[in-house]
């Protein structure tokens, strides 16, 4: 059985990205990052989802990126509420962290040198964040092009790495029901961008707008606990 690394944030993607490659007969190495995000929730979160899965080991990476700040996630930047998805896309976000996901990946780089990995897998999702230049494809391919070049293994074995990225074309409703189908439990991910400490949800940030929204595009129950009960019935 191969090796495999999944990026685990705790969040829905992520989740149903380590089912899936669970399901493609991969054994599974979890990492997850305490990067100084507002919404630490989410990484409760991931330790219960990898217990969940099984994964053979889960990492948490102690990286606290408020060092650099200039993110609405790891700085006194306010979060944006209530907005429609043109409005999402329409700019790169002040929720975008600099960097992030080249830093991510380069520690799944790193990771899957020492396991003898030949697969990444992350849950970018390129149609709801369209706005975030390191969710995008064309970026995907030229960190697995760099990545090809830039330790032993790669050039010593020459088998090629591989970034997986299962869900970069898919909506949140596809992810969804594909999760569903996958049997993710939904109800333990955290996706809010303002969680509070036991994981309830805003209700407004962009990231809940869009989970909620692919809920109900998927006639499936929202299993989200909102601080606000008034909006899990919106």
């Amino acid at each position: 059985m191969s090796n495999a690394i999944v990026l685990l944030s705790g969040g829905m993607d992520s989740a149903v990205s380590l089912e899936i490659a669970k399901a493609q007969g991969f054994q599974v190495s979890a990492l997850s990052f305490k990067y100084g995000q507002r919404h630490g929730a989410e990484l409760n979160a991931s330790s219960k989802i990898a217990e969940i899965a099984g994964v053979v080991e889960h990492i948490v990476m102690d990286i606290d990126l408020r060092a650099f700040g200039q993110s609405a996630l790891t700085d006194q930047i306010a979060v944006p509420k209530d907005r429609t998805l043109d409005e999402m896309n329409s700019r790169i976000p002040v929720t975008y962290v600099p960097a992030r996901n080249t830093i991510f990946l380069s520690f799944a780089l790193a990771f899957a040198e020492v396991r003898q990995a030949y697969d990444i897998f992350i849950g970018v999702n390129a149609l709801d964040y369209n706005g975030y230049p390191d969710c995008r494809p064309e970026y995907i391919t030229a960190f697995q092009a760099m990545a090809n070049l830039a330790t032993a293994q790669a050039v010593n074995s020459g088998k090629s790495l591989t970034i997986h990225t299962p869900l970069i074309k898919k909506s949140k409703t596809e992810i969804i029901k594909l999760g569903t189908e996958l049997g993710v439990d939904f109800s333990e991910t955290v996706s809010c961008y303002e969680a509070n400490s036991n994981g309830q949800a805003c209700g407004h940030c962009d990231a809940c707008v869009l989970r909620r929204s692919g809920f109900n595009e998927c006639g499936i129950q929202d299993p989200t606990i909102y601080i606000n009960e008034k909006v899990a019935s919106s």
